[in-house]
């Protein structure tokens, strides 16, 4: 059986997490903090980042990228991404824009954990301006498919729609104060819709607290 390490509100652990359940895969969920020292990630990724799926064998596949890569080429049914080129690098792009939104909130969350007085304020201005651009760009995708079909490509669930959800899902737990659902309304009905799905029933995230001092 796999094990996924994983961090309880990592909108990346989470997109591996809801794709091994979107196709039914077993797996042991491992929840730890990376940051800790700790944590058991160095042993199977030497970059030390999760999510890491652990191969039965010991072997770690690591960066959430490649593990949702991995999962299709090693489980291809059900597929995830389009059979279609055009509708498979529409569902790529997707997952691009999500991740940059993903990396610069990270990067928000961490430089608001310094002392007030250390904190960069262009530096946090820049992120925002990447987190709110990648907002409007998958607001653009979703409004033009919005009240014609539920799902941003090719008009079924897949790798889009966990991209888009996951980083979503971070934003209510590590951002609740930004006002993304009035902000995007199309947003907000396809982040309910994917709300209503079992994966992602099962895979809300969480804070977790950070033991060891780390900024």
């Amino acid at each position: 059986m796999y094990r996924l390490i994983s961090a309880a509100p990592s909108p990346y652990a989470r997109k591996v997490r809801i794709a091994l359940a979107e196709k039914g895969i077993p797996f042991e969920l491992l929840t730890e903090v990376p940051w800790d020292s700790t944590t058991a990630t160095p042993a199977y990724n030497p970059l030390e980042k999760l999510p890491v799926l652990v191969l039965p064998d010991g072997r770690g596949v690591y960066e959430s990228r490649f593990i949702l890569e991995w999962l299709e080429a090693k489980h291809p049914e059900p597929p995830l991404l389009p059979a279609d080129a055009d509708d498979a690098l529409a569902a790529r792009q997707v997952e691009v824009i999500a991740d940059g939104v993903c990396d610069a909130l990270v990067l928000l969350f961490w430089e608001r954990r310094r002392p007030e007085e250390q904190r960069s304020d262009p530096w946090m201005a820049r992120q925002r301006r990447k987190v709110d651009g990648g907002l409007r760009a998958l607001a653009a995708m979703a409004e033009a498919r919005d009240g014609g079909r539920d799902w941003l490509v090719g008009g079924r669930f897949g790798l889009a729609d966990i991209a888009a959800g996951s980083v979503l899902g971070y934003l209510d737990v590590r951002f609740s104060e930004h006002p993304w659902r009035a902000l995007h309304p199309a947003l907000a009905r396809l982040a309910d819709r994917s709300a209503e799905r079992p994966s992602f029933r099962g895979t809300v995230p969480t804070p977790q607290r950070i033991a060891d001092r780390v900024v």
